[in-house]
């Protein structure tokens, strides 16, 4: 076994690939702590108000699928390492991380001296037990995708070891998926205990309503928590949620509105932030149910959009046109050669003649939960599909349940996704046939062939070829109907300092109460 170390303050993508590359795997990150633009302030009490929040919600891990979850697990929980705003990594509950030169086994050395909320020591234990449970069919978790490709996984000392399947330059990447927060006992006891090594401990949980939390006092991270007490409301509307910023009653709200973002950003005291990065909104089809089991209803579906319209009309130009793969420009290895498919209604009427379908109603089940203006685009999608003869009916969903009646379980919904920090990560969350978040029930053994080869390749050149032909199979054969590549919008008081933009997910990655103070 050959083994090779490097400590830096920061390592970007670019310089990881570099270095795995150049050392055949054989790569260590080096600890980061965010680099603050004025030294923090400590106190106070901040207040969310936060889209995607439902009575059903979950303090399960495992379970977490929108907004309100997501930002709740970026209070009290950690995992071993963060997606940076620049693409490196960043250590969180891991201070080393060291491969073979083969690339199948991966160590992470696990930070010492941590505490959990409820006094406990987190140790290495903690850790496989955590992946242990992700890694269970039973769990559900988003992650098990990620999990599947770990053939073992062992603990000696204070050292987490995983061996891979298959070789994967990008494992410190998929082991950052907010899903794998270290529990104690790994979750096995009760996975909704919410106890977690976060600079926040949970004091109230109302899902649908309202979230509480207080500094716990034995962070181990002085860079982080530097509220005393903070809260998320959910605010589904968006009205609603505006004017609870403007009136003073949170600090800052996700998910503006894009009709009324530049309108909103001109009130006083109010900062708007837009960040461009891999979050898209998409309608999906699930490929085994009829009628979308026919490549041609398909095909004749992803013609009859018009792109250009939702990304001016619903989002206002804050986003750019889809191309029917997750994939786009703010991903490294990005294959630029994919053909843009254009609104085609001749193309359109033709495939929907040849998928011999029988004229009854195509039903796209729609809430605005699933992405802001998600009826908006549903109304214009209809009338481009019908000007083509395709029978697109809408259904109206509450939003309420949205996630956990509608998403991933109906034939054909509209949805989001955040995107992930690499093209591994979107791909194995979401189109590997096995995994749990397979929202389109894509499943192609050519494309999982090519995702394996993928992680193994350190040529970059040849892995960009390989993420080329993935692409290009999603984007003919796959379920995905993917009209916009949305921005971040997010609203902030002018009250908030220590803002920082990050292309992973709204409100800073999710870490606004972690990283923030009051001026």
């Amino acid at each position: 076994m050959s083994i090779s170390k490097t400590k830096s303050t920061r390592m970007s993508r670019r310089a990881f690939l570099g270095y795995t590359s150049a050392l055949s795997f054989a790569a260590v990150l080096g600890q980061v702590h965010p680099v603050q633009a004025a030294e923090p302030v400590k106190g106070g009490h901040f207040v969310l108000g936060l889209k995607g929040g439902e009575s059903t919600n979950s303090l399960d891990p495992a379970l977490s699928a929108s907004q309100v979850p997501f930002n709740i697990l970026r209070g009290w929980g950690e995992s071993l390492l963060n997606v940076a705003p620049d693409g490196g990594l960043e250590y969180r509950l891991a201070e080393s991380v060291e491969a073979t030169d083969d690339g199948q086994s991966w160590h992470f050395t696990i930070r010492s001296g941590v505490k959990f909320h409820n006094g406990e020591t987190m140790t290495a234990q903690d850790v496989l037990k955590t992946m242990e449970r992700h890694s269970n069919e039973d769990s559900k978790s988003g992650a098990l995708g990620i999990m599947r490709g770990i053939e073992s996984m062992s603990v000696e000392g204070n050292v987490f070891t995983v061996n891979l399947t298959t070789a994967s330059s990008d494992l410190p990447y998929l082991l950052a998926d907010y899903h794998l927060v270290i529990q104690p006992n790994g979750g096995m006891d009760d996975p909704t205990a919410g106890i977690g090594t976060g600079p926040y401990k949970i004091t109230e949980n109302e899902p649908g309503a309202r979230h509480g939390f207080e500094k716990f006092a034995d962070y181990w991270d002085d860079s982080r928590g530097h509220y005393d007490t903070y809260e998320i409301i959910v605010i589904n509307d968006d009205t609603a949620r505006a004017a609870a910023l403007q009136s003073g009653q949170v600090n800052a709200i996700n998910i503006v509105s894009p009709k009324t973002a530049k309108l909103f950003g001109r009130a006083p005291g109010i900062s708007i932030e837009t960040t461009s990065g891999r979050g898209h909104y998409v309608f999906v089809m699930h490929v085994d149910t009829p009628p979308f089991d026919n490549k041609d209803l398909r095909l004749a579906l992803k013609y009859a959009v018009n792109r250009e319209e939702m990304v001016e009309k619903v989002l206002n130009g804050y986003g750019a046109v889809g191309n029917d793969t997750p994939i786009n420009d703010a991903y490294p290895l990005f294959d630029e050669t994919i053909p843009q498919r254009q609104f085609d209604l001749d193309k359109a009427r033709e495939h929907y003649a040849a998928s011999g379908h029988d004229g009854s109603p195509i039903v796209l089940r729609v809430s605005d939960a699933a992405f802001a203006g998600a009826l908006d685009a549903a109304a214009l999608f209809q009338q481009s599909a019908q000007a083509a003869g395709i029978p697109l009916e809408i259904k109206r969903e509450p939003a309420d349940g949205y996630w956990s009646e509608v998403w991933n379980k109906q034939p054909f919904a509209a949805s989001y996704w955040g995107g992930r920090a690499v093209q591994d990560q979107m791909y194995t969350t979401a189109y590997l046939s096995t995994a749990d978040w397979n929202d389109t029930r894509f499943k192609n053994a050519d494309f999982d062939d090519l995702l394996l080869q993928a992680r193994a390749e350190l040529d970059e050149n040849k892995r960009k070829d390989v993420y080329g032909q993935m692409g290009r199979l999603l984007n003919e054969e796959g379920g995905l109907i993917n009209p916009m590549f949305n921005q971040f919008i997010d609203g902030v008081s002018a009250k908030v300092a220590g803002w920082e933009a990050n292309p992973n997910a709204e409100m800073m990655d999710g870490f606004i109460a972690s990283k923030t103070w009051f001026e």
